[in-house]
């Protein structure tokens, strides 16, 4: 622990960014699946990698470079993203530049990024080096595992190899090919709150599998795998926009088949057609997202021809997030390892509580803090990390008295006052028998499901701590 002094004003410091955070975000989205290239050919990532810089702790930390490098411009963030198998020099990755888009994020994208035949590997993550165009080194960032195929299977999909199946609930993306020519890609994507089809940035969009037999403002979503012939959804994961009840169909030589009943499978050729429409499909026109009218067979009437625009390659998709804040130090040392915190459990209850932190690149220079107080921390290993549960006391609250559950945010903080915020949160639940004059559970109402009643009881009997996901 820091001295007296010192542990003040970092709690202070705490307390300022908790108010107003001034958070910096690098956010990586990246396809599952990768097709490998052979020979002298380049099978570029199709949706490339793509790199969004966010939040408000950028422009404040751009702010103090261009202070202290006066007239320099030297406070543009660069980047270079490469294969995590190469080595050191930048000459084997690829530059990104990144641009202001309209809602102030940054963008980069790169194009160019392949793995060749020469690399044996089955899977392999993205390496991302951020740095500040004087030199200064933000950090280096990684992706999730991204499979190596050699190309899209072209028989019957097993549910065995659940690796290339698509589940509902699972992110996606979609993208068009005129005549499998790479410069013509067009993926789906949302702009200005309008579906449109991009040639510079895609969107991923949650799948979700339908129960066909409700309405359409009923909608309840299902579990599973997503099989042709279902009815499915798709949400856009940044903007919530989501399209009508759509039945995805297997697409063979610009052909819809309207029989087929097998799972999806990755880099497949699919269409979409508007639930309860005549032979109305999802399709592109240029830059624009229109409905197409498919031909009927009249000699096979289990198949509908399509034009080129109705037709659509799907691909998973993974998204990763780093957050941090650099607003109570000046850090000269890179932001990472950058901690991402997956789970959480708890051992133990009442007055002695312990708390395991589950994720990834945790070391040994973290401390746990709840809100803007400090946890007693060990480091387990770089995917666990231990802490004592402070008493709610220490948040400024009389426990006996206390009436309604306290909730603080979990943080993580580096030695050097670096933050890294989380998405997770610990709920204090009060042991209510010792709020005088008060029943248990008397703010329960009477027609509340008995079972969460019981639960909540003993939870709240045996003063025990809860946490949950925000």
């Amino acid at each position: 622990r820091s001295n007296p002094y010192q542990a003040n004003l970092l709690r202070d410091g705490v307390r300022r960014y908790l108010q107003l955070p001034a958070d910096q975000t690098v956010l990586i989205l990246h396809a599952k699946v990768a097709q490998k290239s052979y020979g002298n050919e380049k099978r570029f990532f199709c949706p490339p990698p793509c790199v969004y810089l966010s939040g408000p702790g950028w422009k404040l930390k751009q702010e103090q470079i261009k202070a202290r490098d006066l007239g320099e411009a030297g406070f543009q963030v660069c980047g270079y993203m490469g294969l995590d198998s190469m080595g050191t020099s930048l000459m084997e990755t690829q530059k990104l530049s990144f641009e202001e888009q309209p809602d102030a994020k940054g963008f980069g994208c790169a194009k160019a990024l392949y793995i060749s035949d020469a690399d044996k590997r089955k899977h392999f993550r993205l390496v991302l080096k951020l740095f500040f165009s004087n030199g200064q080194e933000i950090g280096t960032f990684h992706s999730k595992l991204i499979k190596v195929i050699s190309k899209p299977s072209q028989k019957k999909q097993s549910l065995k190899n659940t690796d290339l199946c698509i589940s509902s609930g699972s992110k996606v993306s979609l993208f068009n090919r005129l005549r499998s020519q790479t410069v013509s890609t067009r993926y789906l994507s949302v702009e200005g709150g309008a579906f449109i089809a991009s040639a510079r940035q895609w969107a991923a969009f949650t799948l979700h599998l339908a129960d066909e037999r409700c309405t359409r403002s009923e909608f309840p979503l299902r579990e599973g795998y997503i099989r042709y012939g279902s009815v499915v959804q798709l949400v856009c994961t940044a903007t919530g926009i989501t399209l009508p009840p759509l039945i995805i169909r297997k697409v063979t030589k610009q052909y819809a088949m309207l029989d087929v009943d097998e799972p999806i499978s990755q880099l497949h050729k699919c269409a979409f057609q508007f639930q309860g429409s005549d032979r109305m499909y999802l399709c592109l026109s240029t830059e624009k997202v229109i409905q197409f009218q498919a031909s009927p067979c009249p000699k096979e009437a289990n198949r509908e021809l399509l034009n080129d625009g109705s037709c659509w390659t799907i691909i998973g998709t993974e998204t990763v997030e780093y957050t941090f804040s650099e607003s109570l130090a000046c850090v000269r040392e890179p932001v990472s390892p950058v901690p991402l915190i997956a789970a959480l459990q708890l051992t133990g209850g009442g007055d002695v509580a312990m708390l395991e932190v589950q994720g990834e690149y945790f070391h040994t220079h973290l401390k746990v803090w709840f809100g803007d107080v400090e946890a007693e921390t060990m480091y387990r290993s770089p995917k666990s990390l231990m802490c004592v549960v402070p008493d709610v006391s220490a948040f400024g609250s009389d426990w006996r008295w206390l009436r309604y559950p306290i909730t603080v945010p979990l943080l993580l903080i580096r030695d050097d006052g670096l933050i890294y915020s989380s998405s997770f949160t610990f709920t204090y639940t009060p042991e209510q028998s010792f709020i005088p004059g008060q029943q248990v559970l008397s703010d329960v109402p009477q027609d509340s499901d008995k079972l969460l009643d019981s639960i909540h009881q003993e939870f709240t009997r045996t003063n025990f701590h809860l946490f949950m996901q925000s």
